[in-house]
């Protein structure tokens, strides 16, 4: 089967020729992801096609991502068709992103690959990847105006969800992806109401759970090519009291560090297996250090997963970010 890249006008006619579609979001989805592919899902839903929207893991969204689901496409990954005719993965750089449900990518008819990480495999049957975009939300929307579908306010709150975490409370936005949140803001998104469960709201035990990681936090300035390396371990002790939240929120907090340029927050997620977040502040690209460990990502914001024990993954750790390009 060919597997190529393809255009924005391709894309749309690949998804608007379908009757039967799965949408995937990568494990663990973030609102990027997830809001994605629920903006996509529900304009493909009116359009009259049968739509699942789907992960590996967790069994359901993150708490503060449930609200996004108006139209109720979101199924656990059990109970998704083993033959779709179209599969649309979203925001994953590699199949492997996708847990249990990476078969799906073998045994659909087409698979369209949708996504900005300019780590992207290229993976499935046509790939749409801009690593120009600063969320894969900002492709989405593209996509829906050349659909010609309507951004209404179940849709811009799906879109504003995935911008306002990718690209940092805009912080990292461009001129055009301002216009475009502006334009979200028109359709009826309220900022503060979508905002606030995404970056700011904490149960209590997330304090006592962000205290007990933090203790572990080691800094090492002379890392990361002399510009300064902070990391902090979570351990299944601390995963098991704390929401996905919460345990995605330790590298916001940990980034902050002055003296480092990078961060890394390791996850202990099974015996042996570690999951990890790398962001950079800008001088250092981290997608290339996470690819050299079986991962990817952004330049600014990368990850991976592997086996072995904490020290030693650390070692690998600084050994990539030593051989990572410098940006400019």
């Amino acid at each position: 089967m060919t597997s190529r890249p393809i255009t924005l006008d391709e894309a749309v006619g690949v998804l608007t020729g379908a009757r039967q579609v799965v949408l995937l979001a990568h494990v663990n989805p973030d609102a990027d992801a997830l809001g994605s592919a629920l903006a996509l899902g529900l304009a493909l839903h009116r359009r009259g096609a049968q739509v699942q929207v789907s992960f590996g893991a967790p069994e359901r969204p993150a708490e503060s991502l449930r609200d996004l689901d108006v139209a109720g496409l979101v199924v656990p990954h059990h109970r998704v068709v083993h033959i779709p005719e179209l599969l649309v993965v979203l925001d994953t750089g590699s199949v492997d992103r996708l847990g249990p449900l990476a078969d799906r990518a073998e045994t659909a008819g087409t698979t369209l690959v949708i996504d900005h990480h300019v780590s992207n495999s290229g993976f499935g049957t046509y790939w749409y990847v801009d690593p120009r975009a600063e969320a894969t939300a900002v492709m989405v929307l593209h996509l829906l105006d050349a659909m010609g579908a309507s951004v209404d306010l179940p849709t811009a709150r799906c879109l504003y969800a995935g911008l306002v975490t990718d690209t940092r409370n805009f912080r990292a936005a461009s001129p055009d992806t301002h216009a475009m949140a502006a334009r979200l803001l028109v359709a009826g998104v309220d900022a503060e109401a979508v905002t606030r469960p995404l970056l700011d709201t904490h149960p209590f035990s997330w304090l006592a759970m962000l205290s007990a990681v933090l203790a572990t936090a080691r800094l090492e300035v002379d890392e990361a090519r002399g510009l300064g390396l902070v990391h902090a371990l979570v351990t299944r002790d601390h995963i098991d009291v704390g929401r996905q939240e919460e345990i995605e929120s330790v590298i916001d907090v940990l980034r902050t560090t002055a003296e480092a340029e990078v961060a890394v927050v390791l996850k202990q997620v099974g015996d042996r297996r570690w999951t990890a977040n790398m962001r950079s502040k800008g001088r250092l690209d981290v997608a290339a250090a996470a690819s050299a460990l079986g991962g990817g990502g952004h330049r600014h914001a990368s990850g991976f997963t592997v086996d072995g024990d904490a020290p030693d993954i650390l070692d690998r750790v600084r050994r990539a970010l030593a051989d990572a390009p410098l940006l400019g």
